[in-house]
């Protein structure tokens, strides 16, 4: 809960647990006092990189987070755009937690930002088609984006990829499995239980990634 879009892929996270109807607890992780053993499963939300190593030196909550990992490599673990970034490149000289190397903004600035059909091949748990519906303001007045409406998606190759001053995978490193892709370009990848994406699925109302990562956690308890 650094930064970026984070109560996006919370509200997200809520409406996949309503489409696999399984019950969910969401953790707000701001120090490394609240990261523990008993976390099923993390997201490394978008948003800017540098500001979230920045902003998590006071409650060192990213070194905890990649203890986290190293401690429990069966976890899955879903990182989107500055997470992608963090997990292709922890720092710290910590080993990579993606075998693919990143480039930050590497599509261009915020106004080469754009939205684009992506090629997924990845075995997601279909879900129920939910009500929309809107979460109240929180304790920081923010007003999530609303959530619900999708539907079942199983049927469907193609994600609406919302590209917001994307990094790119450098294509010749990607030595993981590829799962999502626009064009010849792969913008998805999978190692092990750790899914990164340059885009953002959470600005979506199509929660497959969400359901992906809610159905791994479910399955490796």
């Amino acid at each position: 809960m650094l930064q970026g879009a984070r109560h996006e892929h919370a509200e997200a996270l809520r409406a996949a647990s309503k489409q696999l109807n399984i019950n969910l607890e969401i953790v707000e992780l701001r120090s490394e006092d609240e990261v523990d053993g008993d976390l099923d499963c993390l997201v490394l939300p978008g948003g800017e990189s540098t500001a979230m190593r920045k902003a998590s030196q006071s409650e060192s909550l990213l070194s905890s987070l990649f203890s986290w990992m190293e401690q429990y490599p069966q976890r899955p673990v879903l990182g989107t755009c500055a997470g992608a970034i963090l997990l292709a490149n922890p720092g710290d000289t910590r080993i990579p937690f993606l075998r693919a190397g990143i480039s930050r903004n590497a599509w261009g600035r915020q106004r080469d930002s754009f939205e684009a059909e992506v090629e997924v091949s990845l075995e997601i748990p279909s879900g129920e088609s939910i009500s929309p519906q809107a979460s109240e303001r929180d304790q920081f007045n923010h007003q999530p984006l609303p959530v619900g409406g999708s539907v079942s998606f199983e049927n469907n190759t193609t994600f609406h990829g919302v590209f917001i001053r994307a990094p790119r995978f450098d294509q010749s490193s990607i030595e993981c499995t590829p799962v999502a892709s626009f064009g010849e370009e792969i913008v998805g990848v999978l190692d092990g239980p750790r899914l990164a994406l340059t885009f953002h699925p959470e600005l979506t109302g199509d929660y497959r990634f969400h359901r992906w990562l809610l159905n791994q956690a479910n399955s490796a308890q």
